[in-house]
């Protein structure tokens, strides 16, 4: 179940609720199961090219931008390091 919030109300989302929304949107993207901590790029699931995708979805989903300094791997390195991003962007709130 995705959790879609309106892009002018950035925040709507706790954390772990956007962990799910995440978790979910990468499981029906690879087909396979995510752990949250996981390193999606070691794990074979996810590309650079992939990588820009998540991007997309996470500016549109949470209302965020997602720009310079921001833009590192690392911070789409594993779900829990998304969500962490998300909360620094104001995109979700802090559990």
């Amino acid at each position: 179940m995705s959790h879609t919030i309106d892009p002018q109300t950035p925040g709507t989302l706790s954390a772990g609720q956007a962990r799910r929304s995440l978790t979910e949107f990468l499981e029906a993207s690879t087909k396979s199961t995510v752990d949250p901590a996981q390193d999606l790029f070691s794990a074979g699931l996810i590309s650079s090219l992939f990588a820009l995708q998540l991007v997309v979805h996470l500016e549109r989903e949470f209302g965020v931008t997602v720009a310079g300094d921001d833009l590192r791997l690392d911070n789409f390195r594993s779900v829990d390091a998304m969500v962490a991003l998300l909360v620094r962007l104001g995109g979700a709130r802090d559990d």
